[in-house]
């Protein structure tokens, strides 16, 4: 890993932020426990949220540290799977064409694999930038 390892934008996790009430940064950041907790409890009721436009920086850096900079771009597969998810364009993109249209001819494997995907993209860039 390179010194200037930046695998997360901070930008992006501050345009995520304006909807952290769903967790969307937290995905984003690959905390996907307490995104999934902040779905379903809007942010902590507001207050997680505030807070963690503080915590951004950290949790950044932690991301950086965490996943491996490689030919597959972050920020580019979870805008894919954000708006085009449920039909495999974030799939394709990390060379995962049978799967992805799979997703494509199944709405994300009837929704189940969208969300699984939300919980692991990061992992899965990172195995691949890593090979």
């Amino acid at each position: 890993m390179s010194q200037n390892n930046d695998t997360h934008l901070k930008t992006v996790g501050y345009i995520l932020w304006i909807f952290g009430f769903t967790g969307s940064h937290r995905f984003y950041y690959g905390k996907p426990v307490s995104g999934t907790l902040y779905f379903f409890t809007l942010g902590l009721l507001g207050i997680g949220w505030l807070i963690d436009l503080l915590l951004i920086p950290g949790m950044d850096r932690q991301a950086d540290r965490r996943f491996k900079e490689g030919r597959l771009d972050y920020t580019v597969a979870w805008i894919l799977l954000t708006f085009l998810g449920l039909l495999g364009a974030h799939r394709m993109y990390m060379g995962k064409w049978f799967t992805g249209i799979v997703y494509l001819f199944t709405g994300g494997l009837f929704g189940l694999g969208y969300l699984y995907d939300f919980w692991t993209l990061n992992s899965q860039i990172s195995e691949l930038n890593e090979s």
